[in-house]
């Protein structure tokens, strides 16, 4: 097969509040790309989704055990490796599939796409839509977002609510952090007691079920247009 798209879903290992596993972000990246690919593939876009990669940035959690880290540099060395293999394989375009808020691959893309003829881009997929849509309280991490996704795809690797804690995120002393104009990696145990940020208490798989729908269709016809799409003309009037 001449594949138009490769995916590359990039994902975590890191704590997840009590309740989560801490394959959660490899996990929903990982279905998501699976799902918006086939459904591209079902509209007659050829992609091909990539495994997943289940090691993100963790520089503000290294005091919660087990949370595994991959500094910056050595995601561009692994990425840098993709790119290559992707080229060897004649794939025109290759997607990084994001689902780790530490992740940040555009200065990476910046720095790699002179050096490629593979078209490079990237997405946030908890970025794609509006998560108020479909949740009361979406949080920024294992909150009921999150939940309700892993309750959908994964229910078997999900505790009891009973047992998650609040998610409560305390909140920056500094206005400009606070206020979202200045920025400045988080310290994981300082921000949060149970490593959550957004509460899990109104999670249901239903919820997650509709959410991934909305989501991978989105994704799927950004994929299907992305593979019609000539990369040295993507600009018009």
């Amino acid at each position: 097969t001449r594949y138009e798209v490769a995916i590359l879903p990039w994902g975590a290992t890191e704590a997840h509040n009590y309740h989560l596993p801490y394959a959660t972000d490899t996990i929903q990246c990982d279905h998501i790309a699976a799902e918006a690919a086939s459904r591209a593939w079902s509209a007659g876009a050829k992609t091909i989704v990539l495994p997943t990669v289940p090691f993100g940035v963790q520089t503000g959690q290294l005091d919660i055990p087990l949370c595994l880290n991959l500094n910056p540099s050595t995601q561009f060395a692994v990425l840098s490796d993709m790119v290559a293999n992707v080229e060897a394989a004649g794939i025109p375009r290759l997607l990084v599939l994001n689902g780790h808020g530490g992740n940040d691959f555009k200065q990476m893309i910046r720095e790699l796409q002179p050096r490629t003829e593979v078209f490079l881009c990237t997405l946030n997929w908890y970025q794609v839509l509006d998560p108020r849509q479909w949740f009361d309280e979406p949080g920024d991490h294992a909150g009921e977002m999150e939940t309700s996704l892993m309750m959908h795809v994964a229910p078997n690797l999900v505790s009891p609510l009973s047992e998650a804690g609040d998610g409560r995120e305390k909140s920056a002393r500094v206005a400009a952090f606070r206020e979202g104009w200045a920025w400045a990696p988080r310290q994981w145990t300082s921000v949060s007691s149970d490593t959550g940020v957004g509460n899990p208490a109104r999670s249901t798989p239903v919820k997650g079920a509709d959410f991934l729908d909305a989501l991978a269709d989105r994704i799927a016809g950004f994929l299907v247009e992305l593979s019609a799409s000539d990369p040295n003309n993507l600009y018009g009037d």
